[in-house]
């Protein structure tokens, strides 16, 4: 076997050591060691990340769509239309809601509201322009390049994260979604002695709704109580968990079965991406250059990812490393 196919074997794999004794002299063994090591050293670590965790909406597609303004604006007309709030409020609770509770809907049920979920969703995503997301081609083929595993986590219900992905052309990316349902699991259809033991990606399941019943509970009045006490430490519990609260961001690592420290969380929530932080995510602001304090970086747009980390496709570059004779050539890598 001519030397040049034994080293360039041996570089990636092993040989007996009398073996390479006998084969190459004094010199070319000490290069061969040289190059061995160097190999380990640059292409045989351990990928620093397992999975990719993204965010949804105004994440994977820009601000720009529209879709924001849109759930605002349903999410005020349902207040006033399904729950009798007075239109004059709205702006003043819906931002104390969100401000203190994650989500307006979560806030909505701390403060005494009862409210059917699935309705809930409906009403909010249901009348969404849709048709303003177009086929991402770059975007998809950044993540079908990408050697992680890539997994969606929205606080939206799977009805409208599936619409999102099929819109953008990127239904088939995502090994899953963790979505409203999966954090707030309303039914199982058998016990597990693991609570976490669901299908997150859009379970198929029937589903009860599990809104306790409000009648006879006194509404909290969270618009005196700031006006008064400007205290959020005595607001009332909500049932929902959702981002940015730390539990679901647990929850969220445990139903996917993934490591914190090797996990990088893309969302373009400024809250959520600290939350993230704290739980030890390693964290990526989306539609911003400016990185405040939580995030390890800061992206434009999605499309940057790329350029931002690049040794999220080491594991594609070890796979084309070259080596020929006793020089290693790295070769260039094509997305």
């Amino acid at each position: 076997m001519p030397k040049t196919l034994i080293l360039n074997h041996i570089v990636k794999q092993s040989f007996d050591i009398n073996f390479l004794l006998i084969t190459f002299s004094a010199s070319e063994f000490r290069i061969l060691l040289f190059i061995k090591m160097e190999y380990q050293d640059r292409y045989a670590q351990e990928p620093k990340y397992d999975c990719l965790l993204f965010d949804l909406d105004d994440t994977l597609y820009p601000l720009s769509s529209g879709l924001a303004k849109e759930v605002l604006k349903n999410i005020h007309d349902y207040m006033v239309e399904k729950l009798g709030i007075e239109r004059s409020k709205i702006d003043t609770l819906s931002n104390l809601l969100y401000k203190n509770y994650g989500t307006t809907m979560a806030g909505l049920r701390a403060i005494g509201y009862d409210l059917d979920y699935d309705e809930y969703h409906s009403f909010v995503h249901g009348r969404l322009p849709y048709d303003n997301l177009k086929p991402d081609p770059i975007l998809r083929s950044l993540l079908l390049s990408l050697p992680i595993r890539k997994v969606i986590f929205t606080n939206a219900d799977r009805v409208h994260a599936a619409k999102v992905l099929n819109k953008l052309g990127l239904e088939d990316c995502f090994e899953g979604i963790i979505c409203f349902e999966t954090l707030n699991p309303t039914h199982k259809n058998a016990i597990s002695d693991d609570e976490y033991d669901i299908e997150f990606v859009g379970s198929t399941q029937p589903r009860i709704n599990t809104a306790n019943t409000t009648r006879g509970f006194k509404m909290f009045d969270i618009i005196d109580h700031f006006a008064k006490h400007n205290d959020a430490t005595t607001l009332p519990k909500t049932p929902i968990v959702c981002k940015p609260s730390e539990n679901a961001i647990e929850k969220a690592l445990k139903i996917a079965k993934l490591n914190a420290e090797r996990t990088i969380f893309f969302d373009d929530s400024v809250r959520n991406i600290q939350a993230g932080k704290r739980v030890g995510l390693h964290t990526v602001l989306v539609g911003t250059s400016q990185r405040p304090k939580g995030a390890d970086y800061a992206l434009e747009s999605i499309h940057n990812i790329r350029e931002a980390l690049p040794e999220l496709w080491e594991a594609d570059l070890r796979a084309e490393v070259d080596y020929s004779g006793k020089i290693a050539r790295e070769t260039s890598v094509t997305a």
